[in-house]
Protein backbone atom coordinates (compact mmCIF):
# COMPACT_ATOMS: atom_id res chain seq x y z
CA UNK A 1 0.00 0.00 0.00
CA UNK A 2 1.51 3.47 -1.08
CA UNK A 3 1.63 5.96 1.52
CA UNK A 4 2.39 9.38 0.14
CA UNK A 5 4.92 10.68 3.13
CA UNK A 6 6.08 14.36 3.24
CA UNK A 7 8.10 14.66 6.42
CA UNK A 8 6.62 17.82 7.11
CA UNK A 9 4.79 18.70 10.16
CA UNK A 10 1.50 19.94 12.03
CA UNK A 11 -0.77 19.86 14.86
CA UNK A 12 -3.99 19.09 15.25
CA UNK A 13 -7.62 19.37 17.42
CA UNK A 14 -10.36 17.42 16.90
CA UNK A 15 -13.69 15.53 18.50
CA UNK A 16 -17.34 14.86 17.98
CA UNK A 17 -18.44 17.91 20.04
CA UNK A 18 -16.03 20.10 18.75
CA UNK A 19 -15.73 22.29 22.00
CA UNK A 20 -13.02 24.78 21.45
CA UNK A 21 -10.20 24.34 24.01
CA UNK A 22 -8.84 27.66 24.78
CA UNK A 23 -10.26 27.98 28.66
CA UNK A 24 -11.19 31.43 30.05
CA UNK A 25 -8.97 32.50 33.44
CA UNK A 26 -10.17 30.03 36.36
CA UNK A 27 -12.04 28.10 34.09
CA UNK A 28 -10.94 24.26 33.01
CA UNK A 29 -7.88 23.11 32.48
CA UNK A 30 -5.92 23.22 29.65
CA UNK A 31 -5.45 19.72 27.84
CA UNK A 32 -2.13 17.79 26.89
CA UNK A 33 -2.60 17.95 23.79
CA UNK A 34 -4.67 20.11 21.47
CA UNK A 35 -5.94 19.09 18.01
CA UNK A 36 -6.64 21.34 15.69
CA UNK A 37 -8.63 19.82 12.18
CA UNK A 38 -9.99 21.15 9.37
CA UNK A 39 -12.93 18.91 7.65
CA UNK A 40 -13.16 18.15 4.15
CA UNK A 41 -15.65 19.36 1.60
CA UNK A 42 -19.16 19.50 2.31
CA UNK A 43 -19.16 17.34 5.49
CA UNK A 44 -21.00 19.13 8.86
CA UNK A 45 -19.36 21.76 10.74
CA UNK A 46 -16.66 19.70 13.47
CA UNK A 47 -13.95 17.80 12.57
CA UNK A 48 -15.44 15.34 10.00
CA UNK A 49 -15.34 11.67 9.52
CA UNK A 50 -11.33 11.34 9.46
CA UNK A 51 -11.46 13.89 11.72
CA UNK A 52 -13.17 12.56 14.61
CA UNK A 53 -11.78 8.77 13.69
CA UNK A 54 -7.75 10.60 13.87
CA UNK A 55 -9.09 11.90 17.49
CA UNK A 56 -10.64 8.91 18.94
CA UNK A 57 -7.49 6.65 17.95
CA UNK A 58 -4.98 9.50 19.24
CA UNK A 59 -7.29 9.87 22.33
CA UNK A 60 -6.36 5.51 22.75
CA UNK A 61 -3.15 5.56 21.94
CA UNK A 62 -1.99 8.76 24.08
CA UNK A 63 -3.96 7.79 27.08
CA UNK A 64 -4.03 9.07 29.97
CA UNK A 65 -2.81 12.26 28.39
CA UNK A 66 -5.94 15.01 27.54
CA UNK A 67 -6.84 15.54 24.17
CA UNK A 68 -8.84 18.83 23.45
CA UNK A 69 -10.39 19.28 19.68
CA UNK A 70 -11.30 22.34 17.71
CA UNK A 71 -13.12 21.57 14.17
CA UNK A 72 -11.59 24.40 11.87
CA UNK A 73 -14.97 26.90 11.49
CA UNK A 74 -14.59 27.51 7.76
CA UNK A 75 -17.65 26.74 4.80
CA UNK A 76 -16.08 23.59 3.10
CA UNK A 77 -17.76 24.79 0.53
CA UNK A 78 -18.27 22.60 -2.66
CA UNK A 79 -18.82 25.50 -5.21
CA UNK A 80 -15.37 24.78 -7.10
CA UNK A 81 -15.85 27.01 -9.89
CA UNK A 82 -16.75 29.66 -7.88
CA UNK A 83 -13.23 31.00 -8.39
CA UNK A 84 -12.94 34.00 -5.35
CA UNK A 85 -15.45 33.20 -3.73
CA UNK A 86 -14.53 29.26 -2.97
CA UNK A 87 -11.01 30.22 -2.50
CA UNK A 88 -12.75 32.50 0.31
CA UNK A 89 -13.56 29.55 1.80
CA UNK A 90 -10.45 28.14 2.67
CA UNK A 91 -9.32 31.37 3.49
CA UNK A 92 -11.92 31.98 6.35
CA UNK A 93 -11.17 28.13 7.48
CA UNK A 94 -6.88 29.74 7.21
CA UNK A 95 -8.04 32.67 9.32
CA UNK A 96 -9.94 30.41 11.93
CA UNK A 97 -7.71 28.09 12.69
CA UNK A 98 -4.57 30.72 12.86
CA UNK A 99 -6.78 32.96 15.77
CA UNK A 100 -7.42 29.49 17.40
CA UNK A 101 -3.92 27.85 17.59
CA UNK A 102 -2.61 31.72 18.62
CA UNK A 103 -5.22 31.27 21.19
CA UNK A 104 -3.82 28.33 22.78
CA UNK A 105 -0.64 28.81 22.65
CA UNK A 106 -1.23 32.15 24.24
CA UNK A 107 -3.74 30.54 27.42
CA UNK A 108 -1.91 27.50 27.19
CA UNK A 109 1.73 27.50 26.76
CA UNK A 110 2.58 23.66 27.73
CA UNK A 111 -0.40 22.18 25.63
CA UNK A 112 1.29 20.46 22.34
CA UNK A 113 -0.84 20.95 19.44
CA UNK A 114 -1.37 19.00 16.81
CA UNK A 115 -2.55 20.46 13.28
CA UNK A 116 -4.53 18.33 10.85
CA UNK A 117 -6.98 18.18 7.68
CA UNK A 118 -8.77 16.13 5.01
CA UNK A 119 -9.22 16.68 1.70
CA UNK A 120 -10.16 20.65 1.31
CA UNK A 121 -9.14 20.93 5.21
CA UNK A 122 -5.93 19.59 4.12
CA UNK A 123 -5.32 22.90 1.73
CA UNK A 124 -6.38 24.97 4.63
CA UNK A 125 -4.06 23.74 7.32
CA UNK A 126 -0.91 23.46 4.42
CA UNK A 127 -1.54 27.25 3.98
CA UNK A 128 -2.03 28.07 7.66
CA UNK A 129 1.61 26.45 8.54
CA UNK A 130 3.19 28.07 4.86
CA UNK A 131 1.12 31.85 4.89
CA UNK A 132 0.46 30.85 0.93
CA UNK A 133 -2.47 32.86 -0.14
CA UNK A 134 -4.39 31.85 -3.12
CA UNK A 135 -4.31 34.23 -5.63
CA UNK A 136 -6.75 36.83 -6.28
CA UNK A 137 -7.33 37.18 -2.74
CA UNK A 138 -6.94 40.96 -2.10
CA UNK A 139 -4.27 41.22 0.68
CA UNK A 140 -6.79 42.48 3.28
CA UNK A 141 -8.57 39.82 3.01
CA UNK A 142 -5.97 37.24 3.59
CA UNK A 143 -4.98 36.46 7.26
CA UNK A 144 -1.69 36.89 8.46
CA UNK A 145 1.19 34.00 8.29
CA UNK A 146 1.60 32.19 12.08
CA UNK A 147 4.09 33.72 14.04
CA UNK A 148 7.00 32.34 14.01
CA UNK A 149 7.15 30.88 17.84
CA UNK A 150 3.87 29.17 17.16
CA UNK A 151 5.14 26.31 15.80
CA UNK A 152 7.53 25.35 19.14
CA UNK A 153 3.93 24.20 20.52
CA UNK A 154 3.07 22.40 17.40
CA UNK A 155 3.84 19.07 18.20
CA UNK A 156 3.08 17.42 14.81
CA UNK A 157 0.92 18.11 11.25
CA UNK A 158 -1.08 15.34 9.58
CA UNK A 159 -2.44 15.52 6.04
CA UNK A 160 -5.12 13.15 4.36
CA UNK A 161 -5.48 13.42 0.55
CA UNK A 162 -3.99 16.58 -0.14
CA UNK A 163 -5.33 18.08 -3.39
CA UNK A 164 -2.41 17.91 -6.01
CA UNK A 165 -2.22 18.60 -9.41
CA UNK A 166 -5.78 19.02 -11.62
CA UNK A 167 -7.43 18.99 -8.16
CA UNK A 168 -5.34 21.53 -6.73
CA UNK A 169 -5.80 23.72 -9.63
CA UNK A 170 -9.09 25.40 -7.93
CA UNK A 171 -7.48 26.80 -5.17
CA UNK A 172 -5.22 29.35 -7.03
CA UNK A 173 -2.02 28.44 -4.60
CA UNK A 174 1.07 27.56 -6.31
CA UNK A 175 2.34 25.28 -3.69
CA UNK A 176 0.08 23.37 -1.00
CA UNK A 177 2.33 22.33 1.47
CA UNK A 178 3.23 23.34 5.18
CA UNK A 179 5.49 25.94 5.98
CA UNK A 180 9.60 25.29 6.32
CA UNK A 181 9.31 25.60 10.29
CA UNK A 182 7.04 22.63 10.52
CA UNK A 183 8.61 20.29 7.58
CA UNK A 184 10.21 18.10 9.73
CA UNK A 185 6.81 17.42 12.18
CA UNK A 186 4.64 16.57 9.37
CA UNK A 187 3.46 13.62 7.67
CA UNK A 188 0.95 13.29 4.45
CA UNK A 189 -1.31 10.69 3.63
CA UNK A 190 -2.10 9.51 -0.04
CA UNK A 191 -4.09 6.39 -0.37
CA UNK A 192 -3.20 4.18 -3.29
CA UNK A 193 -5.61 5.31 -5.92
CA UNK A 194 -6.61 8.50 -4.88
CA UNK A 195 -6.11 11.16 -7.47
CA UNK A 196 -7.46 13.78 -5.83
CA UNK A 197 -3.66 13.65 -4.32
CA UNK A 198 -2.03 12.20 -6.45
CA UNK A 199 -2.55 14.58 -8.97
CA UNK A 200 -3.01 12.17 -11.56
CA UNK A 201 -6.01 11.65 -14.29
CA UNK A 202 -8.88 11.81 -12.33
CA UNK A 203 -10.22 7.98 -12.80
CA UNK A 204 -14.23 8.79 -12.13
CA UNK A 205 -13.92 7.10 -9.20
CA UNK A 206 -13.92 8.81 -5.58
CA UNK A 207 -14.11 5.71 -3.59
CA UNK A 208 -9.98 5.67 -2.19
CA UNK A 209 -10.24 9.37 -1.85
CA UNK A 210 -13.07 8.42 0.65
CA UNK A 211 -11.28 5.42 2.66
CA UNK A 212 -8.71 7.23 4.96
CA UNK A 213 -11.05 7.21 8.17
CA UNK A 214 -11.35 3.19 7.45
CA UNK A 215 -8.00 2.19 5.86
CA UNK A 216 -5.42 2.23 8.69
CA UNK A 217 -4.19 5.78 7.51
CA UNK A 218 -5.69 7.59 10.60
CA UNK A 219 -4.03 4.80 13.19
CA UNK A 220 -1.09 5.57 11.76
CA UNK A 221 -1.18 9.37 11.54
CA UNK A 222 -2.08 9.08 15.75
CA UNK A 223 1.28 6.54 16.35
CA UNK A 224 3.15 9.40 14.41
CA UNK A 225 1.83 11.99 16.53
CA UNK A 226 2.18 10.06 20.03
CA UNK A 227 6.06 9.39 18.87
CA UNK A 228 6.25 13.40 19.12
CA UNK A 229 5.08 14.30 21.80
CA UNK A 230 7.26 15.20 24.84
Amino acid sequence: MRIVVRLIVATVLAVAALPVIVPAAGSQSCPDIGVVFARGTAEPPGVGGVGQRFVDSLRAQAFPRTVGVHGVNYPASSNFTGGTVFKMSVVEGVRDESIHVQGVTSVCPSTQLVLGGYSQGAVVTALATSGVVPAGIAPGAAPLPLPADVADNVAAVVLFGTPAGWSAEKYGAADIDVGPAYAGKSLEFCAPGDTVCSGTAPSGSSGPHQQYGVNGMVEQAAAFTVSRLM
